[in-house]
């Protein structure tokens, strides 16, 4: 049983830990347990046995997990809820080390050297040691569900090779204001595309009505699943430290991964087994404000972002 229960971006990134599970340990069956709403992470993943839901009452979760006779539970969340978990079903576990102390001196006092040297991934895989377990060094895993056209979402002119730009984010300090996105837009030169929910809507009508023909928006318009398979078949992508950025890792295209309030080296998240990925962020002295970013600026400039040279998108795009 591989248990983790949030994020999006969290719960991509086990996937390696289960193919490598699969693969490497001779007849074993591999389960995952995580929350409902992200259950779609793991839907027709073939390296999966059985997926299992968190349920209201966690006493049930518990009796579920007994029922199936567990040789082992690797443990990729680690908090309150997996500790009476493992406690209560005393089935033998390998735990992640989360370094909560050394996260927090680092974001606190901006102790660099503090920053994570290792993916998140990698951090996974350490706890599969135990059952000599080795990283195979493939991409993440991600299945889209149907089967979709490109004719099905995008209109003839963005048929051909298009850039994918994800716009949308959880919060405020990770997302780039529509006047930047406008400018970077405007020195592209394939066909963009813009991604995210109902909550940038209005941001994409009026990044697009500033550019012109060029772009065009999905925003609220697409479930996920059809937003996945869109960015699978970008000719390039570009995007901000959100759940859909990385997932778009599992179809190996060049990503321009661009950070704001958070870092990559605080996570341990940036671009994985991507062949050709650019890491997009400025240093700044209150750079990261936050571990998963906040709903404005603290200090109410919002240079991490602002002043984000458009150059270096662009170029990244039009090569």
């Amino acid at each position: 049983m591989v248990i983790r229960f949030s994020s999006m971006g969290d719960i991509i990134y086990t996937t390696p830990v289960v193919r490598c599970l699969k693969e490497q340990v001779p007849g074993c069956e591999v389960h995952f347990l995580t929350k409902e709403q992200f259950k779609y992470i793991y839907e027709g993943n073939p390296y999966i046995s059985k997926l299992h839901l968190l349920k209201p009452k966690l006493k049930d979760t518990i009796r579920e997990i007994k029922d199936e006779q567990f040789d082992m539970i690797i443990d990729l969340h680690n908090n309150l809820r997996t500790s009476i978990i493992k406690l209560s079903t005393q089935i033998p576990s390998s735990t992640y080390k989360k370094d909560r102390i050394r996260k927090w001196l680092a974001l606190k006092f901006k102790w660099t050297s503090l920053f994570s040297k290792d993916h998140l991934v990698d951090r996974y895989m350490e706890t599969l040691k135990v059952l000599g377990v080795k990283n195979d060094n493939r991409p993440i895993d991600y299945y889209v569900h149907k089967q979709y056209q490109v004719a099905d979402f995008l209109p003839p002119s963005h048929q051909g090779k298009f850039i994918a730009f994800i716009i949308g984010a959880t919060h405020f300090t990770k997302r780039m204001p529509n006047e930047k996105i406008i400018e970077i837009c405007r020195g592209i030169d394939l066909p963009v595309v813009l991604l995210g929910g109902n909550d940038v809507k209005e941001n994409a009508v009026e990044i697009s009505n500033a550019v012109g023909a060029n772009v065009y928006s999905t925003c609220g318009l697409t479930n996920l699943d059809q937003s996945v398979f869109i960015v699978s078949q970008a000719h390039k992508i570009i995007g901000f430290d959100t759940g859909l950025t990385h997932i778009a890792e599992a179809f190996n295209r060049p990503i321009a991964s661009v950070w704001g309030g958070t870092t990559p080296e605080l996570l341990g998240v940036y671009p994985y087994q991507v062949k050709d990925s650019l890491i997009v962020g400025i240093e700044l002295p209150c750079r990261p404000c936050s571990k998963f970013g906040l709903e404005q600026c603290p200090l109410g400039h919002f240079k991490c972002m602002k002043n984000i040279p458009a150059e270096e998108i662009v170029n990244f795009s039009n090569t």
